[in-house]
């Protein structure tokens, strides 16, 4: 039994050191659930005031988040998430941290149901079960196949591409569906920016470790940003039309899929991994988004503001 274990160690990829990343990452992710219900009921404050959002939120209903002490005290805590995704990131491989986002829909669903004073239902428990176990098998293999080396220039040149062209089809299909307040666009949307952000800190933080930064990483810092506003503005929309289960669930789900999924292809984070982890990666995945759709399905229905 004790050689079992051992040999099971002994696969293991991960560092002492690198498994410092889980715990913060974990720490990051109540930060980041706690975040989101008040910044979900600052938008719910503003919505009363000035009246639902019917094609994207106005730059004045926007400028009004400022003045409402929740949403303020829900971006500093969304802020030390950040940080603390940051610093897990620079200590432990992309796969292996950024899927116990995860974490924060359960603290997510549980605080929203004591504040709305709602009980989950048994779909719901369902759907986040979902989520939970498919992001959740994600990280586990992770665990085993993940690796990791030095950026290429290459390599960052393909996920900055990458990102203006998931930006451009972005855009083109705000404009089209700005009008029909579809949640699903804009969480999936979001998701698929903040991957892409928790990427580019990566191999901003990667090239900084290796003594490669340069003027490149300049241009990444810029569109990371411009990533983490748009990906921002969507959230904002997101709480607008859905609760903030669905909100958190969307970004991870969908954000650690994108991030992996870059990690996997471009940047080769899985290149030592054995063809069942890829299998596993494919299952896992569809059996997280298969939750998200199921939540977005089931979710207790938001009333709408007059």
């Amino acid at each position: 039994m004790s050689a079992d274990l051992g040999d099971l160690t002994a696969q293991v990829s991960l560092t002492p050191y690198q498994a410092l990343g889980i715990p913060i990452a974990l720490v990051g992710a109540v930060f980041l659930s706690i975040g989101a219900q008040l910044q979900s009921r600052g938008v719910e404050k503003v919505e009363r005031r000035l009246g639902a959002a019917q094609s994207g939120m106005s730059v004045r209903q926007v400028v009004a988040l400022v003045g409402r002490p929740s949403w303020v005290a829900g971006t500093l805590l969304l802020g030390l998430a950040v940080v603390f995704q940051l610093t897990s990131l620079n200590i432990a491989p992309l796969l292996v941290v950024q899927p116990l986002g995860a974490v924060a829909l359960v603290v997510t669903a549980v605080v929203n149901a004591r504040v709305t004073k709602q009980r989950l239902s048994a779909k719901v428990k369902r759907s986040i079960a979902f989520c939970v176990g498919g992001i959740g098998l994600f990280a586990t293999v992770a665990a085993f196949a993940a690796t990791e080396s030095p950026i290429t220039t290459r390599q960052l040149i393909t996920v900055l591409v990458l990102l203006l062209v998931v930006g451009a089809v972005l855009a083109a299909a705000f404009v089209v569906l700005r009008h029909r307040r579809n949640v699903l666009f804009y969480v999936i949307g979001a998701g698929v920016l903040y991957g892409f952000v928790a990427t580019l800190a990566k191999v901003v933080l990667n090239r900084i470790t290796s003594g490669t930064f340069d003027w490149l990483e300049v241009v990444c810092i810029v569109m990371l940003v411009a990533a983490a506003v748009l990906g921002g503005y969507f959230v904002q929309n997101a709480y607008s039309s859905g609760s903030p289960d669905l909100v958190i669930a969307g970004l991870t789900v969908v954000d650690p899929i994108i991030a992996v999924t870059i990690g996997i292809v471009v940047l080769g984070e899985a290149a030592t991994a054995p063809p069942i982890a890829a299998v596993l990666f494919l299952v896992a995945g569809a059996v997280a988004v298969a939750g998200v759709f199921q939540l977005a399905k089931h979710q207790p229905q938001k009333k709408r503001v007059s």
